[in-house]
């Protein structure tokens, strides 16, 4: 159960009630956080970390664009996460890493430049009733009103907890008109994503999905479009005009909990047999990845041992 759960925190482990800051802290009041969800995997040799040096690097780089320091190294990171999934005996599951601040401060500047890291391990089937929608069944879309955050006027490279605010009110709204997932346009009229997933469109048998610069640059996407070109697929990055979410052949979304996850019916619109045979095809290679039972992206996983 969540409770019986082990939190790393500041260098320790404690346990999951212990895992707690005060209501006025920085981060609490001012979103000042930042942090990586991570898959974990189970594989013939045991569990494995979907990308974990990729999610450091991210966290590193959101670190620096909001002048914030990490208390530890890259590999020193790396080692607090798997030290994490072990104490939880854990094989397969979710890793949410949080960087707060965790001090008193009624600034608007946080009051120092230094954060406290922890370290969440979790199995959804038996912490929370699971999660996501099965591959199988799919999901509703809606284009949601609300315009994805302008690059600027916040870094949205960030991976920010006060940046997500964006995303759950397209949600919501997409909640409220019966949909289960939103995508957001732009400032300038083109697609960016879902509430937190990237947008994916197959039109002609070539896969497109909306260039960083705009939207987050996130893992699963990077690790889609690797995996779509050892297929041979032809893949384009760009601005794409919000008319091809009506021309599509195809259409899924993606993230760290369920990897690929197709569209069925996108406002009025309902996608004929979805999921479509790209879509499932690139899902079926990046569950055999994240099985270990591709030699060619071994490198993807980080094994806990």
């Amino acid at each position: 159960m969540i409770k019986d759960r082990i939190v790393y925190l500041n260098g320790e482990y404690v346990p999951w009630e212990n895992a707690t800051v005060h209501i006025m802290s920085h981060s609490f009041g001012r979103g000042s956080a930042i942090f990586e969800v991570i898959s974990l995997h189970t594989t013939a040799s045991g569990p494995a970390i979907f990308r974990l040096h990729a999610h450091i690097e991210r966290l590193f780089r959101s670190a620096e664009l909001l002048d914030m320091e990490l208390p530890l190294a890259r590999e020193d990171l790396c080692e607090a996460v798997a030290g994490t999934v072990k104490r939880n005996n854990l094989q397969k599951g979710f890793i949410k890493m949080i960087c707060f601040y965790p001090e008193f401060a009624v600034e608007i500047l946080p009051p120092q430049k230094q954060l406290t890291v922890s370290v969440f391990a979790l199995d959804p089937e038996q912490d929370i009733g699971g999660i996501g929608l099965p591959f199988e069944e799919g999901t509703t879309v809606y284009v949601s009103n609300w315009r994805k955050l302008d690059p600027r006027t916040v870094p949205i490279e960030a991976k920010a907890s006060a940046n997500y605010l964006n995303g759950m009110v397209a949600r919501l709204e997409a909640k409220k008109n019966g949909f289960e997932n939103a995508v957001m346009l732009d400032t300038q009229g083109f697609i960016a994503e879902g509430g937190t997933e990237s947008a994916f469109l197959v039109k002609d048998n070539k896969l497109m999905t909306p260039a960083t610069g705009t939207v987050l640059k996130s893992i699963t996407r990077m690790s889609i479009l690797e995996a779509a070109k050892s297929l041979g697929i032809e893949c384009f990055e760009g601005q794409l005009k919000p008319e091809l979410l009506f021309e599509a052949e195809e259409i899924f979304l993606s993230s760290t909990p369920f990897k690929v996850l197709p569209v069925k019916q996108i406002n009025d619109r309902k996608m004929e047999n979805a999921p479509g045979p790209l879509t499932r095809k690139i899902a079926e290679l990046l569950d055999d990845v994240a099985g270990g039972n591709n030699d060619r992206f071994k490198d993807w996983l980080y094994p806990v041992r």
